[in-house]
């Protein structure tokens, strides 16, 4: 008995000479280890899978080749977009998310580096990022200078801009430089994307009245210039929602109808940043119109195109063919061949 006891006496002593509890410092390291690690497992099990892909909804294309039913995202302007913001919703949604754009000029009075790091936030997430139309303040500040202008262009070129729109709401442009521009901008590696639209002044958020003393122009003004800058090399042309469904007492419907009549679908994008608006585009051309909304509204557009949820008016009512790719080729005509065994 008493040999057990001084061995037991030993043993301890020996285990608090070897054995010391990790520091506060040590202890936290770990946890915080192990908290990464943890995560970065979570997140790489759970990345790409939806859990409730059983139930039924819309197809739409993959988002790397998709080219019908894009989904641009007004950025910075009238509410700041930050870098850790725009991050964490491209995470969560970014499958539904195809470009992001500036407003207003937005981007000319960041530094350098936030801006950088806002793009390469939206690359990273395989999104686009636009300029917006602030070509008009470089345009009407430089009365056109082919070397201000080539500059502008350069510098968002190397700052990694995709895409920029060329607008003219508040200057009148011969349709002829308008055009040039687009072959000017083609040539510094970036994609133009001019926007049109029937109402003068558009793009400044004017009252209706001060627009409807402004006039608007003929449906068929905006179509013939739309298809003039296609063959100049346009990717895309932006449809200018002031006069149609923006700040109008009535509605253009005819120049929706006129605009997806005249011109090829994957080519057009309308400015929808308005839920009644984005839902009627979508009730009228179907999940695979192309829209500019705010990235507010992300998730409610969304839910609309895969049609798991509406308005009255839209609930379970918006629906798409799975074989709509093998059957649609060049124009939108059906490619007549017996049904595949597949389906």
């Amino acid at each position: 008995m008493h040999n057990a006891t001084l061995a037991r006496s030993a043993l301890s002593q020996t285990l608090r000479q070897n054995i010391r509890p990790l520091s506060l410092r040590s202890a936290r390291t770990l946890h915080s280890t192990a908290l990464r690690s943890n995560r970065s497992s979570s997140s790489s099990s759970s990345s790409h899978t939806h859990p409730f892909a059983f139930l039924p909804a819309n197809a739409l294309e993959p988002k790397a080749t998709r080219s019908k039913g894009l989904t641009e995202i007004r950025g910075p302007y009238y509410a700041p977009v930050t870098k850790t913001y725009l991050d964490e919703l491209l995470q969560d949604w970014g499958e539904y998310v195809d470009g992001v754009k500036f407003a207003g000029g937005a981007f000319s009075l960041m530094p350098e580096d936030r801006l950088r790091a806002l793009i390469d936030t939206a690359h990273s997430h395989g999104c686009y990022v636009s300029t917006g139309g602030f070509i008009e303040r470089v345009l009407s500040a430089s009365g056109g200078n082919k070397s201000v202008i080539s500059k502008y262009l350069t510098a968002c070129k190397n700052l990694g801009f995709d895409v920029l729109e060329l607008s003219s709401g508040f200057l009148s442009i011969p349709t002829d430089d308008w055009a040039s521009l687009i072959e000017f901008t083609s040539a510094h590696g970036l994609k133009p994307k001019p926007e049109v639209g029937i109402q003068w002044g558009a793009g400044g958020d004017a009252s209706v009245e001060e627009l409807e003393s402004a006039g608007t122009r003929d449906p068929k003004w905006l179509i013939d210039r739309a298809k003039t800058f296609l063959d100049a090399g346009a990717y895309m042309i932006m449809i200018e929602s002031e006069g149609i469904t923006e700040n109008v007492k009535n509605w253009r419907t005819d120049v929706i109808s006129a605009v997806t009549s005249a011109l090829p679908a994957d080519k057009i994008m309308f400015e929808a940043a308005d839920p009644d608006v984005f839902a009627y585009h979508i009730q009228n051309q179907g999940a695979r119109a192309n829209l500019f909304i705010d990235h507010s509204q992300v998730v409610q557009l969304a839910c609309l195109r895969r049609g798991i949820w509406g308005t009255g008016s839209t609930f379970a009512r918006v629906v798409t063919f799975e074989g709509a790719g093998e059957h649609f080729r060049k124009g939108g005509r059906a490619v007549h061949t017996e049904p595949s065994e597949e389906y």
